[in-house]
């Protein structure tokens, strides 16, 4: 179990499921329905860490909040999620977009040694894949970009 499972919630959690997995490579950990087949709560894997998918809900149990998808929402967000992929990325945003992503940024090499791209899913939530093609200091970062780099990593 992750310490930290953030998660994704769905008009559709039983779509959601099965796109994520063609789209992402994303593996079902965790199913819980009701007897009707709908999606209670599921949870999702990818390279060791786990993302919840669920459907909208809200109410007392969550202090009078509500859980929306961007699709309810006008596209509205509050998150997106960052992944480090293990297959070759370029590959990863290929199926991406050949299950129907909506590639907001097609893959592209950045300064701090990533490549990256971001996709919205069919409910319009945004996904951030990354992989590391090169080590770079800190120094380099900051020759790069122009701003100052500072992490815990660095210090060490």
């Amino acid at each position: 179990m992750s310490a930290i499972t953030p998660t994704v919630f769905y008009r559709d959690p039983k779509a959601a499921l099965d796109w994520l997995q063609r789209a992402f490579g994303f593996e079902i950990a965790l199913l819980l329905t009701d007897e009707a087949g709908a999606v209670g709560h599921a949870e999702m894997a990818y390279e060791g860490s786990t993302i919840g998918v669920a459907g909208e809900w809200g109410g007392e149990a969550l202090g009078g909040a509500q859980m929306k998808s961007p699709a309810s929402l006008g596209g509205a967000g509050t998150q997106f999620i960052w992944l480090t992929v293990a297959e070759p990325i370029d590959d990863h945003h290929a199926r991406a977009a050949a299950a129907g992503a909506q590639i907001a940024q097609a893959p592209a090499d950045q300064f701090y040694g990533d490549r990256t791209y971001r996709a919205r899913d069919l409910e319009g939530h945004v996904w951030c894949f990354r992989q590391t093609v090169e080590a770079v200091s800190t120094d380099e970062m900051e020759r790069r970009s122009g701003l100052k780099v500072r992490s815990s990593a660095a210090a060490e």
